[in-house]
């Protein structure tokens, strides 16, 4: 494979291998970066290209970072593909999400354990009937989060496009009539949410072998407007990434208990 940055550093992210923690949270937006490293100690800012900003720190005292993958599953895809190349084995996607089932409400976080695939960049990994399914170890970790933080958290499928637009304004769109009928579909399974990285985030980390689960805000929900439901828009992610931190805190302790039960059996 060509090197496009003809140093060490991985091309679009411009961090080197064995420069990052192994435990990764994934923001979408560039600008949560600086928000979510405060939770770390010692937090430094390691890179900073295109929509890809990357702070370093620690919990636990282990090295943990932070790598913001912009918007949609392709550009997600190729942070996970670089930090994994750099050495990261655990992701966290943090973000905001829009809720679909009626009874996830504005705030309160879903913890997502499977994506539906109605997006392209997994496809690019595994065939479409692979599931995007999230690692059972960091679903349990933010469950457990989600409850020792006091938080309403939901458990369940996340819907993953790659239109705003599609979903928001379908009947501008030439093919709103399918849009509105897989809709429509996704409400009667019971998903609970909708947005646009964790599809790509489970099947990419699949194929890498590493970890990867999602904790998502909801914004709003547009089913309970419909239904005259209140509906307050709320723009707050501190819930997400107060669970995602905690969440990062367990797993590094479970880790290190394991390979200290692997060590004792030697």
């Amino acid at each position: 494979m060509i090197n496009y940055s003809e140093n060490e550093k991985l091309y679009h992210i411009q961090v080197a291998p064995g420069t990052c923690g192994k435990y990764v949270i994934l923001p979408g937006d560039p600008g949560r970066c600086k928000k979510i490293a405060a939770y770390l100690e010692h937090p430094q800012l390691a890179a900073h290209n295109r929509e890809y900003v990357t702070y370093t720190g620690t919990l636990e005292n282990v090295p943990v970072s932070v790598t913001s993958t912009g918007i949609g599953g392709a550009s997600a895809a190729i942070a996970i593909q670089e930090l994994s190349m750099c050495g990261a084995h655990t992701f966290i996607r943090v973000g905001t999400a829009g809720g679909i089932d009626i009874s996830v409400k504005s705030g309160d976080i879903v913890i997502a354990n499977g994506a539906v695939r109605m997006e392209g960049t997994s496809k690019e990994y595994a065939p479409i009937e692979w599931p995007a399914v999230a690692d059972f170890d960091v679903t349990s970790a933010l469950v457990l989060a989600a409850k020792q933080l006091e938080l309403p958290y939901h458990v369940g499928v996340a819907q993953c496009k790659d239109s705003f637009y599609g979903q928001h304004d379908p009947d501008s769109m030439p093919v709103g009539y399918e849009l509105k009928a897989k809709w429509n579909a996704w409400k009667m399974l019971g998903c609970k949410c909708s947005e646009m990285e964790s599809a790509a985030l489970f099947t990419v980390s699949n194929v890498l072998r590493a970890r990867a689960g999602a904790v998502l805000q909801i914004l709003g929900n547009q089913e309970r407007a419909a239904a005259g439901l209140e509906n307050p828009i709320t723009h707050d992610t501190d819930r997400a990434i107060r669970t995602a931190v905690e969440a990062i805190r367990i797993l590094i302790r479970q880790d290190l208990s394991n390979q200290q039960k692997e060590n004792k059996s030697l």
